[in-house]
């Protein structure tokens, strides 16, 4: 008795092809994006640029109000128009916080209440920012 046994020809002639044969990949197709995917991609760059946006007021706000506390302690030409406009816009951005200290000394006044305005506006728009930037 032979110690190797012969397989069937059609069982020896598909182990040879098997063998030959080159290994199948097979290629993932691309699976496309949910809308809802689609939407959070494009609402990412939009929710970010509102973020600087609203960090640049914040900082714009603030520089305005320094600037009018340099004018003020620097005695600037009241009646000049780039005071009369810097004074304008420094009065609508200081919100409640002009008139919230009242010491005897106007020029302390001013840098006392115009500086918690700019510090207020540099921390709210950072704040905001910030929060904006977790839902990107």
């Amino acid at each position: 008795m032979a110690a190797h046994e012969q397989k069937p020809d059609n069982e020896a002639a598909a182990a040879r092809e098997a063998a030959t044969e080159e290994p199948k990949t097979t290629v993932a197709k691309p699976v496309g994006k949910s809308a809802g995917q689609r939407a959070l991609e494009l609402r990412a760059p939009i929710i970010n640029l509102v973020a600087g946006l609203v960090r640049w007021v914040g900082v714009i706000f603030a520089v305005v109000l320094v600037v009018h506390i340099i004018l003020v302690i620097g005695e600037a030409n009241p009646n000049n128009g780039i005071t009369g406009f810097v004074r304008s816009f420094a009065d609508t951005v200081a919100i409640g916080f002009k008139d919230l200290f009242t010491p005897d000394d106007a020029k302390l006044a001013v840098l006392v209440n115009y500086g918690i305005a700019a510090i207020f506006w540099l921390i709210v728009s950072a704040l905001v920012a910030r929060i904006l930037k977790r839902f990107a």
